[in-house]
């Protein structure tokens, strides 16, 4: 009754599971927001400067400021607008979906204030005395657009308009509007032709009326807009644009396709090598990681997050996370059963044994994230958002989803003396009258003296970095405008490209640049990149330009000098801060040696991802922090279940005499943990190819670099770190004459002791 009731149990999680994805999945997706990279749109970086001399930038009057840019966002009719304060004197913007990105930026800069003067340019009313939102686009006696207003004090309208009409001949009132810095004499101004007059009609008489009609060589958008921008009000300060990114909606909808498609091939081949490779318990991961991926969608869309091409790649990643989890579990099972116990024993023994493990792991990668998202920016801080949520939900999924599922199937007595239903041939099973120890288990990996060896990989190691240092000095880092600062322009073609013919027409539209990449499938987006920074006005009708010859909107990122050193400064205090965490964090939960040997494994880790950066001339843009970040995170997860095994063997052990006994423990903690750690970085593997492969161009080099980091960092735990602790345990033994494990202070959050 027993067995059928928890196989029932197990079938109807499964009904209900399936039924609630099935029926709540399309509504979820239909709720995601996406970020201006997946749908088109702009984002830009203000910095508040005073609009007058002697003005202070205050915290109320940045966020008024702000509040008057989301006035005049709603003109737009734009349902989710991102507008934030950072560093107290900026202010960021981002609009995805907005088709008119030209008026949009229009509408967001300008600054609105119309000003009524004489011909002496002597000020005689301004916005101040209009009432507020009365501006309306109509159509004049003679059928021209026009904009009519509504003065506060018609009497005062009156005394304006009479001084104005008896300074005949010259009885002209100039309009102008957003003309921060004074204005020379109307003349003048309509000579230079600057866009800021708006009309100067004669006064013959005095008008005692509240109604103010201004007519012009408008067009009815032009009216539309001006009205609108006089109801959204004056801003109260300069701003100057010093970070702004363009995506044309083509490049964000090919962006989607691509990285969702890559996203399901990617996982796919994840769910199929846990399926093959675990078979019962892949099962039970299969089911578990689909609602992993349901559950990281649902909390995202009720936190009003915002998913970007980083975002989708932090899904994918921890998807490669998550199933971490699983396999070091299953691995352990797979021990403990190799030794002859029980399907239960097994089954309780591994997922006590795996636990503290996948908490320290998914600690140091939390760890990176938040630090990631702390001193990240715009999509970096997606990212981060998205991979936090990961790990917190693969708790949920991955540890406590899967042992309540597999568990009811191992306690059903279903799986009793089967073994290869967990993946494992009969002939690699003990009998339990043995008394087979899990240390004394045979591996594919045996034949590995790593300890013996550690000194030649120390060499090589060692050569490559210096070799990296060379290359790095004879190269440098391509760097991208994040670092650099200047402009990026991306263009997209229905046919391939070439630089013969994107330089050809870069030089006819006045920009000619030397510094053009071609990628894409077909060579169909060129890269071009400018070392000075493009003005609001320059990047608009560049983008038109580029748009009528091409067919497609273009991306057009622009940063200033400023923005540019702050994030190399940020980015230094990210690296910094996160390592200096992890190590913090390691040394205390297993000793100081531990710590120090994880850190230069992650220093090593690093500077390879920048040498192979350096040699190969990818570009190093804000994305390449976010993959250095994330392999600092993953690639201690390595490294400390490494260090777990070993404590653990050690403690089995108890005394250690002689180097030997201790080489022979750190060797065949590695041994055990190799499995691990050869299928964890292959699942994730499969993601990163997957989006190298057929992902979305934008999101390339920030792939390399996990892959990359990946593979550095899986040589980093096995070859460096727990070598490292090797030699540095060896000085201790020998100065203390052996090792003991003390096993009445126990480690923290562990049963296990302290070494």
């Amino acid at each position: 009754m027993k067995t059928r009731g928890r196989i029932v149990a197990f079938l109807l999680i499964l009904v209900v599971l399936g039924s609630l994805v099935g029926t709540t999945t399309n509504p979820i997706l239909k709720d995601v927001r996406l970020g201006l990279d997946l749908q088109g749109g702009f984002e830009v970086l203000y910095e508040v400067q005073p609009l007058k001399e002697g003005q202070k930038i205050t915290e109320s009057v940045v966020s008024d400021t702000a509040s008057a840019l989301g006035k005049r966002v709603d003109v737009l009719g734009i349902t989710e607008p991102s507008i934030q304060v950072e560093s107290n004197n900026r202010i960021r913007v981002q609009l995805a979906g907005v088709e008119d990105q030209e008026t949009a930026r229009e509408l967001l800069s300008t600054q609105a204030n119309l000003t009524f003067r004489d011909a002496d340019d002597n000020l005689l009313l301004d916005g101040d005395d209009l009432k507020e939102g009365k501006a309306k686009a109509n159509f004049g006696e003679t059928g021209n657009p026009v904009v009519t207003l509504e003065m506060k004090d018609p009497d005062k309208f009156g005394e304006v308009t009479a001084k104005v009409a008896s300074k005949a001949p010259e009885n002209v009132m100039v309009i102008w509007m957003d003309f921060e810095e004074g204005v020379d004499s109307f003349k003048e101004e309509m000579k230079k032709e600057k866009p800021k007059f708006i009309s100067a009609p004669y006064v013959k008489q005095t008008i005692n009326s509240s109604n103010v009609e201004i007519s012009g060589n408008f067009t009815v958008e032009e009216t539309k807009n001006l009205a609108d921008i006089l109801n959204a009000g004056a801003l109260p300060v300069h701003l100057e644009e010093i970070y702004s990114t363009s995506v044309g909606a083509q490049f964000g909808a090919q962006a989607l396709d691509k990285t969702v498609f890559a996203g399901i091939v990617g996982i796919s081949l994840i769910l199929l090598f846990m399926l093959v490779y675990y078979r019962v318990p892949g099962f039970v991961a299969v089911i578990t990681l689909s609602f992993y991926i349901y559950l990281i969608l649902l909390v995202f869309t009720r936190i009003n997050g915002v998913l970007t091409l980083p975002g989708i790649a932090a899904l994918m990643l921890g998807v490669g996370m998550a199933v971490d989890a699983n396999i070091l579990t299953y691995e352990r099972i797979r021990e403990e059963l190799r030794v002859g116990k029980s399907v239960k024993t097994s089954f309780a023994a591994g997922a006590k044994s795996a636990f503290t493990a996948i908490l320290d792991a998914n600690i140091t990668t939390i760890l990176a994230a938040v630090v990631l998202f702390i001193f990240g920016t715009s999509s970096v801080r997606g990212f981060a958002t998205m991979l936090i949520i990961s790990i917190l939900v693969s708790f949920l999924t991955a540890v406590w989803g899967s042992r309540l599922l597999l568990g009811l199937l191992v306690h059903s007595g279903v799986l009793d003396g089967k073994p290869g239903l967990f993946g494992i041939s009969k002939k690699k099973v003990h009998a339990p009258e043995e008394n087979v120890d899990t240390l004394d288990l045979t591996t594919k990996f045996d034949r590995f003296d790593f300890v013996g060896t550690r000194k030649i990989f120390y060499v090589i190691s060692t050569i490559l970095l210096v070799a990296g240092i060379v290359m790095l000095g004879i190269f440098k880092l391509n760097l991208g405008i994040d670092f650099s600062s200047g402009t990026r322009v991306e263009i997209m073609s229905d046919q391939p490209l070439t630089t013969e013919e994107i330089s050809g027409t870069l030089e006819e539209l006045g920009h000619p640049s030397s510094d053009i990449v071609l990628s894409g499938d077909t060579n169909n987006i060129g890269v071009v990149r400018y070392k000075e920074e493009f003005k609001q006005e320059t990047i608009t009708k560049f983008k038109n330009d580029l748009s009528a010859h091409y067919g497609v909107d273009p991306n057009i990122s622009a940063v200033s000098d400023t923005v540019g050193k702050e994030l190399v400064k940020n980015a230094f205090k990210a690296l910094a801060v996160a390592a200096l965490g992890i190590v913090i964090y390691v040394a205390f939960r297993f000793e100081w040696r531990m710590g120090l040997s994880a850190i230069v494994g992650l220093l090593h880790d690093a500077f390879f991802m920048v040498a192979v950066f350096s040699i190969t001339r990818l570009e190093v843009d804000i994305t390449f922090i976010a993959a250095v970040l994330t392999i600092v995170g993953y690639s201690i997860n390595d490294t400390i279940v490494t260090f777990d095994r070993i404590r653990e063997n050690l403690h089995r052990i108890g005394k250690i005499d002689d180097e030997k006994q201790l080489a022979d423990i750190v060797n065949k903690s590695l041994r055990q943990t190799l499995g691990r750690s050869v299928n964890t970085v292959l699942t994730v593997i499969f993601v990163v190819v997957a989006l190298i492969a057929v992902g979305a161009e934008a999101i390339r080099p920030f792939s390399v670099a996990l892959l990359i980091g990946l593979l550095a960092g899986t040589y980093s735990s096995i070859f460096i770190s727990a070598q490292i602790w090797f030699d540095l345990k060896k000085k201790e033994m020998k100065k203390e004459g052996g090792l003991k494990v003390n096993k009445e202070k126990k480690q923290w959050g562990s049963d296990e002791p302290v070494v």
